[in-house]
């Protein structure tokens, strides 16, 4: 059975001291973790510290976000070439708060994607729809569109690289899951809009991650759930001790 990842997405939380107590306490627990691959995505201000302390260990560490130009009067942004220098191997791009709270459109988004691409950063891409999409019955027409807006015109070596997350929106933050059958028909969905784009080998290979308020008790029947390859953990990943339960369940399903 081939790896799968554990992310976590600490939003607005955590300051550099309690970011760093938490990579110190976590990277101790990894040890004995061989086939789950584990992405932390602090805020801005603690990757530099956090690097220093995991750069030996089995974590990566994620930007939040980025803009799409290198540099210039953009007060209060960081750029892929920021986020590079602290070591950074991914970035979050088009998270549903991205979208919804600070109304960044697809087209915003494609070009964020683009910029990752060119800068030798690997995106995760958000994908996901709002409750009122899920019961109007547009949920699939909502992932393709922001499937497509971002991988247009990107290569087969680029995409092989990205990780796609389905977040629900109606069930981030909210204490509200997917059921382990809606998430699996979203995961299938993205899994075939891949199968077209490129081929079935690399749709086989893409990582798709579920996000929205996955916790313990949830993981292990989300995890045992076809064409679920791991999580973007918002809430649970605050926690040392939630968190690494939650990759702790992915590496015994793996085993």
């Amino acid at each position: 059975m081939s790896e799968k990842i554990v992310a976590s997405n600490w939003k607005m939380n955590k300051d550099v001291a309690e970011s760093v107590d938490f990579a110190e306490k976590l990277s101790k627990k990894l040890l004995n973790i061989k086939k789950t691959g584990v992405i932390l995505s602090p805020p801005y201000t603690s990757l530099f510290n956090m690097n220093e302390i995991l750069e030996d260990t089995i974590v990566k560490l994620s930007g939040q976000n980025m803009h799409y130009e290198d540099s210039g009067a953009y007060t209060g942004e960081i750029s892929a070439k920021m986020l590079k220098s602290t070591n950074c191997e991914y970035v979050i791009l088009g998270h549903s708060e991205r979208r919804h709270v600070f109304n960044e459109p697809d087209e915003m988004i494609k070009k964020k994607v683009d910029k990752a691409y060119e800068s030798g950063l690997k995106p995760i891409l958000c994908v996901g729809e709002k409750l009122e999409e899920r019961k109007g019955g547009k949920t699939a027409d909502r992932l393709k569109t922001q499937y497509e807006s971002a991988f247009e015109n990107i290569s087969e070596e680029d995409f092989s690289k990205s990780i796609v997350a389905y977040e629900p929106v109606w069930a981030i933050g909210t204490g509200e899951t997917a059921t382990p059958e809606q998430a699996g028909k979203a995961h299938k969905l993205i899994r075939e809009l891949t199968a077209e784009k490129y081929s079935s080998k690399i749709a086989d290979d893409l990582k798709i991650l579920y996000g929205g308020s996955v916790k313990p008790h949830n993981a292990q029947e989300l995890i045992e759930t076809e064409n679920i390859d791991g999580f973007l953990v918002g809430g649970a990943s605050l926690k040392v001790k939630s968190f690494y339960e939650i990759i702790q369940i992915v590496e015994e399903y793996l085993t």
